[in-house]
């Protein structure tokens, strides 16, 4: 027999109260997050929480995230990796980031991470003219959707054989199952989802989590 629970709000607060672990400076930053117009691009505390076990799971030392904002996630992942670890954050935004520097400083751990302040396409191609090809463990992208393709590639170019990519917001509320909408944000999540599905390059998991989470493990 197959069991279906419609995640509603009992049923996320249930699992808050028995599985989210937040620290008092990951709920601070989420509460100061969450007084600002763009808290909506916040991820969920639990989501958080997973990335942070992936981390862990996939012993990764090395973190690319493209897409910061106020820093949630780049502090739960900062917090996993090891002590001489390093998290490479990119984010057009420094007035966002800024918010999660001070968190950062606060739980001790702004040595793991290093900002780059741009437009991400070029951030990530700097990166690749580096040498830093094959050289990171784990890469999250929750930046604008147009440019998911793009991050997409440029990524799994920085991630090593056997690294984890991380895809937000693959379901986008819904939208992306719904072929009569056609905005541009939903329809480049529509065509990233459709070309993982049939990318060899990696193994593939998507789920139904917060608001869509991909996971392709680089082959």
């Amino acid at each position: 027999m197959i069991h279906h629970v419609e995640t509603n709000q009992t049923i996320l607060n249930y699992i808050r109260d028995n599985s989210l672990r937040e620290s008092s400076i990951l709920k601070a930053l989420r509460d100061e997050t969450g007084e600002m117009p763009e808290c909506n691009m916040q991820i969920m505390p639990e989501q958080g929480q997973f990335m942070a076990l992936l981390t862990k799971i996939t012993h990764a030392q090395k973190a690319l995230e493209i897409g910061v904002f106020t820093g949630y996630s780049t502090l739960c992942v900062a917090q996993a990796l090891p002590e001489d670890g390093l998290l490479i954050g990119c984010d057009i935004n420094e007035e966002w980031v800024n918010i999660g520097r001070r968190y950062w400083h606060e739980a001790g751990i702004d040595h793991k991470i290093k900002t780059m302040i741009g437009d991400a396409k070029s951030s990530l191609t700097s990166l690749l003219d580096e040498g830093l090809a094959g050289t990171f463990d784990i890469a999250f992208i929750d930046a604008d959707k147009e440019n998911y393709d793009s991050y997409y590639e440029s990524a799994l170019q920085l991630i090593k054989k056997g690294g984890l990519l991380i895809l937000d917001n693959t379901l986008w509320s819904g939208a992306v199952a719904d072929p009569s909408i056609e905005d541009e944000e939903t329809t480049s999540l529509r065509q990233i989802n459709k070309k993982l599905h049939h990318d060899n390059r990696v193994e593939l998991s998507f789920l139904p989590f917060a608001d869509g989470l991909t996971l392709a493990l680089k082959c």
